[in-house]
């Protein structure tokens, strides 16, 4: 039987960047608490995130969009009700910028930057802090040249309200004007054993300018978790119902892949997801994975990867087992890939 590392007793940090924070190891994604993966339960969201305040997680992500603020108020509440000790070690990081309308549809990007203000404003309320950490623009708005949005986020560094300015899903090309604009202390994009496409252009970039990396994604929203399976039946409500990677022989091709993971991970005495995370994890010490668990039983698995060590013999077995661009379908479908700057 596969066993689990324990949660370490310590979790180790990175620094995002040569002008970021520095912040744990690993960071929590909680978009899955209110919306994208189906039904949630607010108290075991809440649970799972002081669980992994407790644990010395100190990165926390959300967005402002994400069920159109419920995730920023649930984020909050759980600041809240943390005790004082972990709840001030918690660095922020919210995305910004994406539009919805009553319907919980998608109306495009708004990067002016008297939105950027506007938007901080709210968020600012909702979370009940006095700065946010890391702000950046969830993608690209192709209306507003990014030294603009980027520049409305530097007066807010500026004024106190935010910490440091990050990025997200966006291309070399934006990454350079936007440093060349103020310091950049991460960029957040999807990077995982089958989504390498940073490894060609964007990663060699943000090396080059000092840039960190929060990368999200990085069990292909479950998909190479070891947890999911092909007659798991899915909710209308949940993103992976029209996510081209778990559409017919695509899932089949993509979790044959697992499987031959997870002989690894077995020799490992660990889990597939353990084994996915550490590969992450072994990129490189500027890269923070964000892990979205929504339970404290898979926060625990996921931490335990950083107690797992893959050698040079692992990795090019793992290399084997998953090779780059062996994933069969795109990260999203063929209408959000074209809004990502990154994919340009």
């Amino acid at each position: 039987m596969t066993t689990s590392p324990a949660t370490p007793s310590r979790i180790p940090s990175r620094r995002l960047g040569t002008t970021g924070p520095q912040v744990s190891a690993l960071g929590l994604g909680t978009m899955g608490m209110s919306a994208v993966y189906g039904e949630v339960d607010r108290a075991t969201s809440i649970a799972t995130v002081h669980a992994a305040l407790d644990a010395g997680v100190t990165l926390l992500d959300t967005g402002d969009f994400y069920a159109m603020g419920h995730n920023e108020l649930l984020v909050g509440e759980a600041l809240r009700t943390a005790p004082a000790g972990a709840r001030d070690k918690a660095l922020l990081s919210v995305k910004f910028g994406a539009l919805r309308d009553p319907d919980g549809g998608w109306s495009g990007y708004d990067g002016r930057p008297a939105a950027v203000k506007n938007f901080a404003a709210y968020s600012l309320q909702r979370l009940g802090v006095d700065h946010i950490d890391i702000y950046r623009i969830a993608r690209v708005d192709p209306g507003v040249p990014i030294e603009e949005t980027v520049g409305a986020i530097a007066e807010l560094v500026k004024a106190g309200h935010v910490r440091h300015i990050g990025l997200s899903e966006v291309g070399a090309e934006t990454i350079r004007r936007a440093a060349a604009t103020a310091p950049i202390a991460d960029l957040q994009i999807e990077y995982a054993l089958i989504t390498r496409g940073i490894e060609e252009s964007i990663l060699p970039t943000v090396r080059e300018l000092g840039i960190g990396v929060t990368a999200y994604g990085v069990l292909s929203r479950g998909l190479i978790s070891g947890h999911f399976s092909s007659d798991r039946e899915l909710t209308a409500d949940d993103f992976r119902t029209m996510s081209p990677r778990f559409q017919g022989d695509n899932l089949r091709h993509n979790l044959s892949l697992v499987e031959s993971l997870r002989a690894i991970a077995e020799r490992k005495g660990a889990t597939v997801a353990q084994i996915a995370i550490a590969w992450v994890l072994s990129r490189g010490e500027d890269i923070v994975p964000l892990i979205g668990a929504r339970r404290p039983d898979r926060l625990a698995e996921s931490l335990g990867a950083l107690d797992l060590t893959l050698d040079a013999d692992d990795l090019a077995a793992i290399e084997r087992a998953v090779p780059a661009d062996s994933a069969a379908g795109d990260r999203y479908p063929s209408a959000q890939m074209g809004s990502l700057d990154s994919e340009r």
